[in-house]
């Protein structure tokens, strides 16, 4: 059984580029730096359909589609995104990143300039939906696999500033929508309607996307930045042999992320109504606390990624589910016409999912390595379409069953104390266990088949081609 173990301070061995080589004409030490804007760029593109809450209105309108209704494209793109993203982790492995993102990126464009010519729901429902979101779940993971390759020696930190793109994306795209929809007259913009909103959206997402992509590449296998030392406080062991379904630290890790985005999905989804039910704030009110929290958002995402970079993925965890354990007593104990802890409550949910965005893949680095850090986290990923829809379903059904949101956050105090038991006793070196072994044998093993059959066939249209043997992963 063969086991590669880091240990804190060790030095491990370098492969270096040759000394002439250069990233964006700089040594390969500094060029790599770039990748991170570049891949934040990427991300605040994709983050874009986050701002469905302005593209929902105008299209309802036009549509003339029932009350509630409009929430299904959203819905179904973020189902889609979070399907496809496992698939797209194993295509990463087999040919260039480049070529993934950019196709990702052509989806996401053709995705919205089809549903500027919807006609019905159902049009925009496959198009915003299940096109727009094809391209945002094979398009996402690439940024993060650059960032986390290059950067060895910083991977959460990396990964954590990349992935804040995703996150501010709405307080940054969302006003220029609304802008371009409606028109500015002190800017001297005239409305383009939501119809040649989404055309110019989709054509400045795709030459992007596809610019970006055309100079994104994966270093060298085992490649490390000179003088580069292991400076995790922890000893991260993990066996090439086991795969990650067989340990109790997946299974762990996939429970408290999905706890994660239960909670910080849902108070994203009902910001505005819990705190007009709850606090009773007015809808301009509401308006300004949304940037507000979508700043604490953005934040979690590099502080924790660099404190996952200095602390055990375990400690990191726990720290989050105490943060969320906090917020939900808040709002147990939050009273009418006193915003003041709705207010610290939420941007704390908004803050904990921002810092699970860059948390789960860099835990997952850590846990199982860097060689199938694409697939391992694409599978892990499932966690965030499985926690934010049974979360937001909770909610509702809470709310019609009791008439408040109030109980949900009784949920989310319960599971916050779960997670940080699981995290304790779970979160620690892979091994194989009885539990784990028993669900990879009768709940994983059985799907497998039909799950790499699918994902076989998708990967067959476009005849994917091997690594080359350099391994520079152009």
């Amino acid at each position: 059984m063969r086991k590669a173990t880091i240990t804190e301070g060790k030095l491990l061995p370098t492969f270096p580029f040759p000394a002439e080589a250069r990233l964006f004409g700089l040594p390969p030490d500094q060029g790599r730096w770039l990748f991170i804007p570049l891949g934040l760029m990427v991300l605040l593109c994709l983050g874009t359909v986050y701002s469905w809450s302005i593209f929902s209105g105008p299209f309802e309108a036009e549509l003339k589609s029932r009350p509630g209704t409009i929430l299904l494209p959203f819905l179904v793109l973020g189902v889609t995104f979070t399907l496809v993203m496992p698939i797209a982790g194993l295509y990463m492995n087999r040919c260039s990143p480049r070529i993934l993102a950019s196709l990702g990126g052509i989806l996401v464009g053709l995705g919205y300039l089809l549903a500027s010519q919807a006609s019905s729901l159902l049009w925009l429902v496959l198009s915003y939906g299940v096109v727009a979101g094809l391209g945002v779940g094979m398009a996402y993971g690439v940024p993060l696999a650059v960032a986390a390759r290059w950067f060895p020696d910083r991977k959460g930190l990396a990964v954590g500033l990349t992935v804040v793109g995703f996150g501010l994306s709405p307080l940054v795209t969302a006003p220029l929508a609304f802008n371009l929809i409606n028109g500015n007259p002190a800017w001297n913009l005239p409305a383009l309607g939501i119809r040649q909103t989404f055309v110019l959206l989709g054509i400045v997402f795709t030459v992007l996307i596809v610019a970006i992509a055309s100079v994104l590449r994966m270093p060298p296998p085992r490649w490390t930045p000179s003088n580069f030392a292991q400076t995790l406080n922890q000893s991260v062991e993990t066996d090439a042999s086991l795969p990650m379904m067989q340990t109790q630290t997946f299974y762990g890790l996939m429970f408290c992320y999905t706890v994660g985005t239960f909670v910080g999905l849902t108070a994203i989804a009902t910001t505005a109504q819990v705190g007009s039910e709850l606090v009773n704030l007015e809808a301009e009110e509401l308006a300004l606390t949304v940037p507000l929290f979508a700043v604490f958002n953005g934040l979690g995402r590099p502080l924790f990624g660099w404190l996952n970079d200095r602390l055990r993925p375990k400690f990191t965890i726990i720290i989050i589910n105490s943060l969320t354990l906090i917020a939900s007593i808040l709002m147990i104990h939050t009273s009418p016409n006193e915003p003041g802890q709705f207010l610290v409550a939420f941007s704390i949910f908004w803050f904990c999912l921002g810092a699970w965005l860059a948390v789960a893949p860099a835990a997952t680095l850590s846990f199982f390595g860097l060689p199938n850090y694409p697939n391992n986290y694409g599978l892990l990923f499932l966690a965030f379409g499985g926690g934010g829809l049974s979360g937001i379903f909770t909610a509702i059904a809470l709310r019609g069953i009791t008439g408040s949101f109030a109980p949900f956050f009784y949920v989310t105090a319960t599971l916050a104390i779960a997670a940080i038991l699981v995290a304790y006793f779970g979160l620690n070196a892979p091994r194989k266990t009885r539990l784990a072994d028993w669900l990879f044998r009768y709940l994983i093993s059985p799907i497998t088949p039909l799950l790499m059959t699918l994902v076989e066939g998708w990967l067959a249209v476009v005849k994917p081609k091997e690594i080359r043997e350099k391994g520079d992963g152009n």
